[in-house]
């Protein structure tokens, strides 16, 4: 009985703390190659630099703070 208990309470903490997780901000890269914006999580590679940002959104629209 006590190991059941045990488990419910690991995996009520597992859950409560992806609940409150925050989303990964997003930023605009551009293009080293013919100066495309792309808006994305995490750069897309080698020929990209960071544009501006971060954003609260995937389309880059709705400024972010640091850190958030």
């Amino acid at each position: 009985m006590k190991t059941n208990l045990g488990i419910t309470a690991v995996l009520l903490f597992a859950v409560s703390a992806v609940s409150i997780a925050a989303s990964a901000p997003w930023y605009q890269w551009k293009s080293k190659l013919d100066g495309k914006l792309f808006c994305g999580q995490t750069k897309p590679g080698d020929g990209w630099i960071q544009d501006s940002g971060p954003y609260k959104d995937a389309r880059c629209s709705t400024p972010g703070k640091p850190g958030e």
